[in-house]
């Protein structure tokens, strides 16, 4: 059996919460200060002509001491500019893949609407093959059926996290299915785990689940201010 620290953390492309300028060397202290083994990020800019879009989860990776990464494109915005989720880790990537979650066909909702991915790898923890998913779920009720119908459709594979902001709170039918075949570790919190916003939360839209084949050990919210999120971190055992 192995133990794990995860975390997952919607960065807001590492724009700092209090000062409203990004800043790699705050987001990098705060991931390496988790001591998480896997991360998993939304809201995270690729590399554009674009001032400030730069290689985010390398620089992150990079400033953290995470030797593997790997960086899911959602969509372009103006067509140049790459955003979508990442991952890090501190165990090989053996496989990693971007798994596009479709846009509804018919816009239910006047609320905003953005293309969403889930960045889905697969990490050789000491000979054994953890698939790890990190998702951001859209706004809309349309885009939160999709969301988890997608998510559904890969976490076949075992042992398996999932983590990310899933912009609906615990009690959501949304999530009924996913509570099915997958552990919510927040079952281990000692608070409600509140993470939005991180100055002063009132709402729990962040989460890790597990496969019913990996125990959760523990897990907290801690109260940090530096994205508009607070990170949630788990210790799991597979």
């Amino acid at each position: 059996m192995k133990q794990l620290r995860i975390m997952t953390f919607n960065i807001q492309h590492c724009m700092n919460y209090v000062t409203r300028r990004i800043d790699y060397p705050f987001f990098a202290r705060t991931i390496a200060g988790s001591g998480a083994d896997i991360v998993g990020l939304n809201e995270v800019r690729g590399e554009s002509e674009t001032e400030g879009y730069d290689d985010q989860v390398r620089i992150l990776a990079e400033g953290a001491g995470y030797k593997y990464h790997y960086f899911a494109e959602a969509i372009r915005f103006g067509g140049r500019d790459p955003y979508g989720n990442a991952l890090l880790s501190k165990y090989p990537i053996v496989s990693a893949e971007t798994v596009h979650i479709p846009d509804p066909v018919i816009r239910k909702y006047l609320g905003y609407y953005e293309t969403r991915c889930i960045g889905k790898i697969k990490v050789d923890v000491d000979g054994t093959m953890l698939t790890v998913m990190s998702v951001h779920f859209g706004l809309n009720k349309d885009e939160h059926k999709n969301a988890r119908d997608t998510v559904l459709k890969n976490i076949g594979e075992k042992p398996c996290v999932l983590m990310g902001d899933m912009n609906v709170k615990p009690h959501s039918k949304i999530l009924w299915p996913i509570r099915l075949h997958m552990t919510d570790a927040a079952s281990k919190l000692e608070s409600k785990g509140l993470s939005f916003p991180s100055d002063n939360p009132k709402e729990k839209i962040d989460y890790i689940f597990v496969s019913h084949d990996v125990r959760v050990i523990s897990a907290e919210v801690p109260p940090l201010v530096v994205s508009d999120h607070r990170p949630h971190t788990a210790v799991i055992e597979i």
